[in-house]
């Protein structure tokens, strides 16, 4: 396995453990094991972004070009009208 695979995969790893912190952390009452939760999600956002930023240095992942101002505005018109109705 080279480098790159293995920084991908660890990559999409670190992704589900932030949606399960995501899903865990608004469903749980007990006050300490959600703030223990915040913390363990917190630390796992600060390991994603340095192996991004190492994906990103070594060109390993190349993010999606930016939106245009016209997609933007398509995209907030769809959800501007869909929280209307």
């Amino acid at each position: 396995m080279d480098e790159k695979t293995m920084v991908s995969d660890t990559l999409v790893s670190i992704n589900g453990e932030l949606k399960m912190f995501g899903e865990m952390i608004p469903q749980t009452e007990n006050k300490e094991l959600k703030a223990c939760l915040k913390q363990l999600r917190n630390e796992c956002e600060m390991s994603q972004e340095k192996l991004y930023h190492i994906a990103r240095k070594k060109n390993y992942y190349i993010p999606a070009a930016k939106a245009t101002p016209e997609e933007k505005q398509h995209v907030k018109s769809i959800l501007t009208q869909g929280t209307m109705k």
